[in-house]
C-alpha cells in the first residue's frame, strides 16, 4: 500500500491536450477499457458547451467532436466490450450511442425517455446489456429509467424506448448512477434526497430489487464501488462530506458504516494550500485501497487515502490546472490519471513522467449561461438548487 501511495504522489504531467478553438469546462471523462486496433485507448470528454469530444488516450489529440445535442450534457461512458462505442446523456430526455470509428455526426442509437424526463446521470452495465439514467424531479416524480442496450451496432440511428422505470425509491433529483464493476445486475444510485440505494435489477419489481438504502444525510454528488469483490459503496456529497458502507455486513450484526465524515475539508490536513472541494473516489484494486480526489480553486489536486480509522493526505499534484478540477479518470492498466477542469485543460498524469507539450494555461472565464448548469463549489446546497 505504501508503494502505491508513493506512486500516486509521484504522478507527473505526461501530456496536455492542445487548446480547443472553443474552450469549455470539462465536466466528465471516460476512457475505453482497451485500445483500438493498431492504436491507443480512447478518451471521451463531456464539455459544458454541449459537445462530446473523443481524444487519443496517449497523445490527447482530439479525434472527433459531436455537437448539437439538445440540453446540457450529463456524462460519457464507453461500452465495456466494444471500445469504439461511446454513450452520452443529455438533459432533454435521451441517451445517445456513438460509433467513434465513423465520421458521421449521427448516433448509431438513441435511447429516449418519457416526455417529462430530464436526465442528469446515467451509466452502462458491465455486460453492456442495460443502460440506466436518472432524472431531475419534475412535480413529484423522479425516475430511474432502464433500456435494453443490445444490438446498438446492428441498427444505425434507431430509437429505443425504455424497458421500464423505478419511481418509488428516491424523492428528489437522482444525481449519480453506478453499475457494479463485475455483477451486471447490481446498480447503486444517489440523490439530492441524501439516499444511496443499491438495487438488484434481476428482481421482478422495484420493492424486491431494493437491496439496501444508506443515508448520507446530504446531497450526493458522486459515488462508486470499492473493496474486495466490490462489496463496499462510498459517496461524496455536495457539501464535501464522505460516506463509506460495507454491504457485505447487511445480513450480519456488524455495523454497515465504515466511515462518515461530515466535512472532509476540516478533517484532512493539507498544509497551507487547503482543500476546497472533492471530485470523487477511485478504488485501487492492486492495493485494495480507496482514495478520494479533491483539490483547490487554483488547480492543485489532492489525493486522499481512506481507511475506517479516517482520511489522510497522500500527496498533491501541482503545476497542472489553473482552476477547479471537475473530472478525472483513473486507468488501472498503466496506472495513469486523466484530469479535466474549468481551465478547459485535459491532462494526462503518469508515474515519473516528464511533460513534453504545451504550457500551463490561465484560468478560463465563460458565460453565465453555462455556469447555470454546472456545479458551483463552496456555496450552500440551497443556493445551488435555485
Amino acid at each position: 500500500v505504501e508503494e502505491v501511495q508513493e506512486q500516486l504522489a509521484g504522478l507527473r504531467i505526461a501530456r496536455r491536450c492542445a487548446p480547443s478553438e472553443e474552450p469549455a469546462y470539462l465536466l466528465d471523462i471516460a476512457a475505453s477499457a482497451g485500445a483500438q486496433p493498431g492504436g491507443s485507448r480512447l478518451v471521451g470528454v463531456c464539455c459544458s458547451n454541449e459537445s462530446v469530444r473523443v481524444h487519443d488516450g496517449e497523445t490527447l489529440r482530439c479525434l472527433r467532436e459531436y455537437r448539437g445535442q439538445p440540453g446540457a450534457l450529463r456524462g460519457v461512458r464507453f461500452a465495456h466490450a466494444h471500445h469504439s462505442l461511446l454513450f452520452s446523456a443529455c438533459g432533454r430526455g435521451a441517451v445517445r450511442c456513438w460509433d467513434v470509428r465513423s465520421a458521421s455526426q449521427e448516433p448509431v442509437q438513441v435511447f429516449t425517455g418519457y416526455p417529462s424526463n430530464v436526465f442528469i446521470s446515467f451509466d452502462v452495465s458491465c455486460s453492456d446489456l442495460i443502460v440506466c439514467a436518472g432524472t431531475e424531479k419534475v412535480e413529484k416524480d423522479t425516475f430511474l429509467v432502464f433500456w435494453d442496450a443490445r444490438g446498438v451496432t446492428d441498427c444505425a440511428s434507431t430509437t429505443k424506448e425504455p424497458l421500464g422505470v423505478y419511481s418509488e425509491s428516491h424523492n428528489d433529483d437522482i444525481t449519480k448512477i453506478c453499475f457494479h464493476p463485475t455483477q451486471p445486475n447490481l446498480v447503486v444510485s444517489g440523490s439530492t434526497d441524501g439516499l444511496v440505494n443499491v438495487f438488484d435489477i434481476n428482481k421482478d419489481n422495484e420493492d424486491d430489487a431494493l437491496i439496501s438504502t444508506c443515508n448520507s444525510e446530504s446531497s450526493v454528488s458522486s459515488l462508486g464501488w470499492s473493496g474486495e469483490g466490490y462489496k463496499q459503496v462510498y459517496c461524496v456529497t455536495h457539501d464535501e462530506g464522505f460516506c463509506w458502507w460495507d454491504t457485505a455486513q447487511l445480513d450480519t450484526e456488524e455495523p454497515i458504516t465504515l466511515l462518515h465524515v461530515l466535512d472532509v475539508r476540516e478533517s484532512v490536513c493539507t498544509e497551507n494550500h487547503g482543500l476546497h472541494y472533492l471530485v470523487g473516489g477511485l478504488y485501487h484494486e492492486k492495493a485494495g485501497k480507496l482514495f478520494l480526489v479533491g483539490g483547490t480553486s487554483t488547480g492543485n489536486i489532492h489525493l486522499i487515502s481512506c481507511s475506517p480509522d479516517g482520511l489522510s493526505l497522500v500527496g498533491t499534484l501541482r503545476g497542472g490546472h489553473s482552476a477547479t478540477v471537475r473530472s478525472f479518470c483513473w486507468s488501472p492498466t498503466d496506472e495513469s490519471l486523466l484530469t479535466g477542469g474549468e481551465d478547459a485543460q485535459l491532462l494526462l498524469w503518469k508515474p515519473g513522467a516528464v511533460e513534453r507539450s504545451l504550457t500551463k494555461k490561465a484560468s478560463l472565464k465563460i458565460s453565465s449561461s453555462v455556469q447555470k448548469r454546472v456545479r458551483v463549489h463552496n456555496t450552500s446546497l440551497k443556493s445551488r438548487k435555485k
